[in-house]
């Protein structure tokens, strides 16, 4: 009996093993840009097909339907469906680099441009850069609802004659729904399509074309570059005019992201087509966990993008507080971190022992001054079924009728919460911030009257529940406040470095207003999103990096139109070394109830108005980015995969000694046993001639910092000059915990004052292994 046992076992682990090896998945496989067996196909479609013929071992099947995608400009080779058996055969022919498995990633205004300084008056950075006129932006996002007024194109200028994009027609969108304003848009759907193929494709009503059906995608490039709106707001909240960072620049819509997330091969293909179209600056607000940048094809489409002298400006993710959470961290991407702006929807609950906990919401009653009646506190706890998360289905509707429920953040959505209660027939609701949260304050557009408190709001309430038989509470709304609160500060889950896989370059870049932004909605939705929620809008209010990437990615373009010649580097350059390191009153960005560190907002809070003439600039060359991959350790494999270049490390590291990344941000790290560090930075004269700078420098704590020389003296513009800086550690290294440090290196302007450009300064010293 046990030999027949083992034998059944025996079988059905093998027959398991078959039909693991069996199952399709799609991978990405990338190519040799100049492989041996290219030169023996007439096109590139026909090269990548031949590897799929001489590997897919199904007879019945042409070889051809397996494949999903052909790339050419991001990276050379292709996307296809693969049994593991295929992948393993794949491997073994020539010309072929490396293969990954697709990847699924996430998608991470009336009033933020006016409180990052834009307005229209004369010398202003809007009228400078012509409001970023001629330049063209590629969002890759959910799409887009091109029947918004944000994308009116009235007073826009023709479409530049170097676009080679076009308005890919689909379902309920055609080439009409284009113009001057957006004046490209296509979709891709095979990653997503191949993976969806096992869930019900009626989960979602998904237009399969470029046209949103989330929002998400309409949100952000009208916060890019949305025309001008007057009068909007979202039910009179946060009233006033709606106008992207760049309102006339061309924008693109490239669909990558579905119902169930964004596939890497759909991602490289758009990136793929938005090189050849013409693009100035490629804007994606998604992104997943770090990995190493030879794995990560968004990293790898945008070295290929840089070089082709676009500028790629991604979101840092919204998985912080967590240290090491930034994502997107390759060092010529641009990645954005959010910030608050100092615009307030206050709507506080009044307790029954007359406490007052301030709250904020944007429920449509929060446009004016009003008092909700006093209803009963409920707060549904006990047993394993959520309910203190108002789940659907939790909520038993004889305990929260005609009362004013408290519902915890997490595990399921805000607005979705309120939906819960109403259709319990709940008359009211309270979110209550947790642990996690903190004072985060992102507002909804609630389908019922409802505010979110604070964690420390939360405690003080439910404190009040527990005191009394009878607990009440009323909402008190209280409209719009602008400038009566800090801003900007540091929003809770943006992103925080240091970077995982790259400590050597400090992330984020810098951050951006990315809590409560009014933007563009498609009117297929109401304000929420949710499916139940029949209101219509043209503006709804969303908070992530996915809001605050869009920002600096018109900034870009405002940057791009001014100084049409500058590379990616320099644009970036530009926005780092004038990012500010305090709030509108003068006192340093906070983060919680602390001053923000070089983890949480890089170099800083994004200044337009500086960012557009810099003074100088910490320009990189392609080449550069390789000789720094060499002194991360990568192989020359994983060299290639990234920069389809063949080098020897050896030899770049001994033409190389003592090389350094001319980055605008300065990341040390002390190992165990090392006592100091020497930098070296190249600055490029873009201001006037005969200019004349002098260092100040912060020494970060425990360090002592030399630079040499003191003084740079630039006779010419686009002239170069180099400076070095040495680090020596007071502290003695190989203690049990890492511990960090800051501090900047300013270079300021003898005459100029205007001119300060500001090199933030981490050190690291690494714990003993």
């Amino acid at each position: 009996m046990e030999a027949i046992t083992q034998l059944f076992f025996s079988t059905l682990f093998a027959s398991l093993v078959c039909l693991n090896a069996n199952t399709l998945q799609t991978y990405i496989v990338q190519l040799h840009p100049h492989g041996i067996t290219s030169s023996l196909f007439n096109s590139n479609l026909h090269w990548h097909l031949s590897f799929l013929e001489k590997t897919v071992s199904s007879k019945e099947e042409d070889p051809s339907h397996r494949l999903l995608y052909s790339y050419h400009s991001a990276m050379e080779g292709f996307a296809a469906q693969l049994s593991e058996a295929e992948v393993e055969s794949l491997k073994k022919l020539p010309d072929v680099i490396a293969i990954r498995p697709d990847r699924r990633l996430q998608i991470h205004t009336t009033y933020s441009y006016k409180f990052l300084g834009l307005n229209t008056t004369r010398g202003n950075a809007w009228y400078k850069s012509g409001f970023g006129r001629g330049t063209i932006i590629g969002v890759l996002d959910t799409g887009v609802w091109p029947e918004s007024p944000s994308f009116d194109d009235h007073g826009m200028p023709p479409v530049p004659k170097k676009w080679g994009g076009i308005c890919q027609e689909g379902q309920s969108f055609n080439s009409s729904n284009c113009n001057r304003k957006l004046i490209g848009a296509r979709f891709f759907t095979e990653g997503h399509r191949v993976a969806s193929m096992s869930s019900s494709p009626n989960i979602v009503q998904e237009y399969v074309s470029p046209r949103d059906s989330h929002g998400h995608g309409t949100h952000t490039i009208s916060t890019v570059g949305g025309a001008l709106v007057p009068m909007a707001s979202v039910f009179g909240n946060g009233a006033g005019v709606a106008r992207g960072m760049a309102p006339d620049t061309h924008i693109a819509m490239y669909k990558v992201c579905w119902y169930n997330g964004c596939y890497s091969s759909d991602i490289v293909a758009a990136m793929d087509a938005a090189i050849r179209d013409g693009v100035d600056i490629l804007s994606l607000s998604l992104g997943g966990f770090p990995l190493p940048i030879y794995e990560d094809s968004i990293a790898i489409g945008s070295f290929r993008a840089m070089e082709h002298g676009i500028s790629v400006i991604c979101a840092a993710g919204n998985n912080g507080p967590i240290e090491s959470s930034v994502s997107n961290e390759a060092p010529w991407i641009s990645t954005i971190g959010a910030s608050t702006l100092d615009r307030k929807f206050p709507a506080i609950v009044r307790i029954g022992n007359g406490e007052a906990l301030y709250g904020e919401s944007m429920y449509p009653g929060n446009h004016f001054m009003t008092a909700g009646r006093e209803l009963k506190l409920v707060y549904v706890t006990g047993g394993n079924r959520g309910s203190e998360f108002c789940l659907q289905g939790t909520l038993p509707r004889e305990k929260v009728r005609g009362k004013m429920v408290i519902c915890d953040r997490g595990v399921n959505g805000r607005g979705e919460k309120g939906q819960v209660v109403k259709e319990a027939g709940g008359a009211a609701m309270i979110l209550t911030n947790t642990a996690i949260n903190l004072e985060e304050d992102s507002v909804d557009v609630h389908v019922l009257p409802a505010t979110m408190v604070g964690f420390d709001e939360s405690v003080r309430l439910k404190a009040y529940i527990n005191s009394t038989m009878k607990p009440m509470a009323r909402i008190v709304f209280g409209g719009t406040e602008i400038g009566k609160s800090r801003g900007p500060a540091v929003a809770q889950f943006s992103g925080r470095g240091p970077s995982y896989t790259n400590p050597s370059i400090l992330k984020p870049d810098v951050i951006a207003p990315g809590v409560n932004i009014i933007a563009a909605w498609p009117q297929n939705l109401g304000p929420t999103g949710l499916p139940e929620d029949s209101r219509r809008v043209n503006f709804t209010v969303m908070s992530g990096t996915s809001m605050a990437c869009p920002h600096v990615s018109g900034i870009a373009a405002l940057i791009h139109s001014v100084h049409p010649k500058w590379t990616p580097a320099a644009i970036k350059s530009a926005l780092m070394t004038t990012a500010d390191i305090t709030d509108h009153s003068g006192k340093p960005i906070m983060d919680g109830d602390k001053p923000a560190g070089v983890f949480a907002i890089g170099a800083g809070h994004v200044n337009p108005g500086k960012a557009i003439d810099p003074g100088l600039i910490y320009d990189i060359k392609p080449d550069e980015y390789i000789t720094h991959l060499c002194t991360l350790g990568y192989t020359i494999k994983e060299i290639f995969t990234i920069t389809h270049r063949n080098v020897s490390c050896h030899e770049v590291l001994q033409m190389n000694r003592g090389f350094s990344l001319n980055y605008p941000s300065i990341s040390v790290i002390f190992k165990h046993g090392m006592r100091s560090k020497m930098i070296k930075r190249r600055l490029t004269n873009v201001g006037s001639p005969n200019s004349i700078y002098s260092v100040e420098v912060t020494a970060p704590e425990g360090v002592k910092v030399r630079v040499k020389p003191q003084r740079l003296i630039f006779k010419h513009i686009n002239q170069s000059l180099s400076y070095k800086v040495w680090f020596i550690s007071r502290k003695r290294t190989g203690t049990e915990r890492m511990s960090f440090a800051q501090g900047d290196l300013t270079w300021v302007h003898y005459k100029n004052t205007f001119y300060r450009v500001r090199s933030t300064i981490s050190v690291t010293w690494k714990a003993k292994q």
